[in-house]
């Protein structure tokens, strides 16, 4: 009997999942529902398109496996389908003796994660690096490279749709119903309501992934936050600051890494982000609210926690979002050159970030499994990197759930 099968949401792991689904599966009938009218909308399509090389992660950790096997099967396809791929690399850079420190832990962590090429640098040689770029240390991961999300996802739909996918957009699902033998999927759209029966059902929506877990009665935790970033650009004239990368030293006391400098495929160089709390899951300006998306936070224990431990972080973030004076100097920390003026308003996304009910942030993948259905209930950064190695993931375990 053929295996029906229903992917719901269309950033580059819903697709990147449908993709390695019909490898396996040749005969499988595969339908990918996404609610807007184009793929790659939200995440996938507003992130920065940095292809981690797995500085940061826990040894052993989904997030450190997943994304090292993920870096490598993205950089084979992007070859394979002539997709532009820059490897500028990637510096941490240290601006006290604490930061200092802090380096030797990381690249510790990439050492044993099998990052190519890691090492730290002084002062000097980072100014031959990145001449603007000011700091005590840094340490340099040459293999870090940057590439267009949503270019990657249009080349694995055109392979998916190549292979038999049925890509369904502006169908938004809003049931999902097992019956023991099969899952009826019911999806809203334009014209009325859709529904069909699937064998199985992969749901990974993302900035909706908790509320598609809870249809399916998996229980609230853990909660999605939607955690805004807001990007600057450099001017044309003043792209030349950079070369690559340059990332501040992760502290682990605070949630968020803080302003970095990142070049695009494009040529434009983006500034930031900062992380202010979303008045709506797609909120990306301050003018977007949505009363639901905020009550729903204001009755969330877990956030009052989370916003009880990192209040100071969250009003420096909230200066840093209100004032581009506030949000420049913190770059300037690095780059000394910098002035307010070099910089306009850029691009917003959203991370969706998964809290724990005691109100810690989730930080590795998590994957859960419920009847017939999956749900990628937390897939935050580096999961577009990981995107090919986690559908791997996630259709060995579709392929477990069978026998």
């Amino acid at each position: 009997m053929t295996d029906r099968v229903a992917v719901v949401g269309g950033g580059i792991l819903g697709v990147a999942i449908a993709r390695e689904l019909l490898a396996r599966r040749p005969d499988a009938q595969v339908t990918l529902f996404e609610k807007e009218n184009r793929l790659a909308a939200h995440q996938t399509g507003r992130n920065s398109g940095v292809v981690h090389a797995g500085l940061y992660y826990q040894p052993g950790s989904n997030k450190a496996v997943l994304c090292r096997r993920g870096v490598g099967l993205l950089e084979e396809f992007c070859a394979q389908r002539g997709i532009r791929r820059v490897e500028c690399g990637k510096v941490l850079v240290a601006l006290d003796d604490a930061e200092r420190a802090r380096l030797a832990d990381i690249e510790q962590r990439a050492l044993a994660n099998g990052v190519p090429g890691v090492r730290t640098i002084g002062p000097e040689e980072l100014r031959e690096l990145e001449p603007h770029v000011r700091g005590i240390a840094a340490l340099h991961s040459p293999s870090t490279s940057i590439v267009d999300f949503a270019e990657v996802t249009q080349a694995l739909a055109a392979d998916a749709v190549a292979c038999g996918a049925k890509i369904l957009l502006g169908h938004e699902v809003i049931g999902l119903r097992s019956t023991g033998t099969e899952v009826v999927v019911t999806a809203r759209t334009a014209g009325g309501t859709y529904q069909s029966a699937f064998d199985q059902v992969v749901a990974c929506g993302g900035l909706q992934s908790d509320r598609l877990a809870e249809i399916i009665g998996d229980g609230p935790d853990p909660v999605i936050m939607p955690f805004r970033g807001e990007y600057y650009t450099l001017k044309p004239e003043r792209r030349s600051l950079v070369n690559g990368l340059v990332y501040p030293v992760p502290d682990p006391r605070y949630p968020f890494l803080g302003v970095h400098i990142t070049p695009r495929v494009d040529g434009e160089v983006l500034v930031g982000p900062n992380a202010v709390l979303a008045l709506a899951r797609e909120g990306y300006t301050w003018r977007m609210v949505s009363v639901r998306d905020v009550t729903e936070i204001a009755r969330t224990p877990a956030f009052w926690r989370f916003a009880r431990r990192h209040w100071r972080t969250g009003i420096r973030e909230m200066h840093g979002s209100l004032s581009k004076r506030k949000f420049v100097a913190a770059a300037r920390a690095y780059i000394p050159e910098l002035s307010d003026d070099d910089v306009v308003p850029g691009p917003a996304g959203i991370r969706a970030q998964a809290l724990e009910s005691d109100g810690t942030l989730v930080d590795d993948f998590r994957i859960s499994v419920r009847d017939r259905i999956v749900v990628l209930r937390n897939a935050p950064s580096p999961a577009a990197t990981s995107s090919l190695a986690i559908a791997e993931h996630v259709v060995s375990t579709i392929s477990q759930m069978d026998h």
